[in-house]
Parts: structure tokens; sequence; C-alpha cells
């Protein structure tokens, strides 16, 4: 069984990360959306607000499932029985970032990490981004998932 976890902070989720997933699910038999807790980052959304926009974005995806975790990945992935990490890139400043992580964690640990290109309609968006257009009373509905909806 192939399982791969795909870890970020998903704060919020993005059309980028949906689409991702969605190209990822043919290649793998589960995967689990890991919502890193990091106690020294300031979040615009609560964990359960991430968690149930994410679950929303894939309940009809029953291999997806959504889990929060501290820590490292690779611990995560060792306790759940996943082989590969799964990670978007979206430009060249992405690539060299990831590829000094996925080196680290094949050297600690044997787990391959599989990277996905984002589609080119996507690859300029990022969570920080529609973080600064939801702050600033932007149209942020064109980057997320229609499960992230402010009340």
């Amino acid at each position: 069984m192939k399982k791969a976890i795909f870890p970020g902070s998903f704060d919020p989720i993005t059309l980028g990360h949906e689409d991702i997933i969605k190209r990822a699910i043919p290649l793998f038999d589960e995967i689990v959306i890991a919502i890193g807790i990091n106690a020294e980052k300031k979040y615009m959304f609560s964990l359960e607000d991430r968690k149930r926009f994410i679950e929303e974005t894939f309940k009809n995806e029953p291999s997806v499932t959504v889990i929060s975790y501290e820590g490292l990945t690779i611990d995560l992935c060792k306790k759940l029985g996943a082989d590969f990490i799964l990670r978007g890139l979206r430009n060249p400043a992405d690539f060299e970032f990831e590829k000094a992580i996925a080196h680290t964690n094949r050297y600690l640990s044997k787990i391959e990490t599989v990277f996905l290109l984002t589609a080119a309609r996507t690859s300029y968006i990022s969570s920080s981004i529609v973080r600064d257009v939801l702050r600033n009373g932007g149209e942020y509905q064109k980057l997320v998932p229609k499960a992230v909806r402010l009340k």
C-alpha cells in the first residue's frame, strides 16, 4: 500500500494545495493531509477551521484523510507507516528549500519525497498571499476552495 503524507500549515488551504492533492490521488492508495502545529507560529485560522476546510474540500475522496501533528514529519511517517512525503513546487525557490529538506529526510529515514509541480493557473498562489488578500478585504474566494468561506 502506497501511503503519502502531505504536510503543511494550510492556513488556509489554497487552490494550489487542492490541485496537488487531486493530482496525487491516483498515485497513492492513501493520502494523509497532516496539519503541522508550531507553537511559535501565529495562525490566521484555528486548527479546527483549517481541518474543517480540508475535510469539506475532500469529503468525496475516501483515500484522503486529515490529521494534525507536532514534531518531525518523518516521525509521523514512521508512526503511520507512510513511505512517501508529498510536496508541491511553485517555483525554483520552493525547489531549493524543499530539496534540502527532502535530502535530510531521506538521510535520516529513507522516506522518499515526491514533488509535483503546481499547475500554471495556481502557481502564484500561496497561503501567505491569501492571508494578505483577506486582511485587506480582497476577493480571496478566487484563491481558495469553496469550503474556505468566512462568516
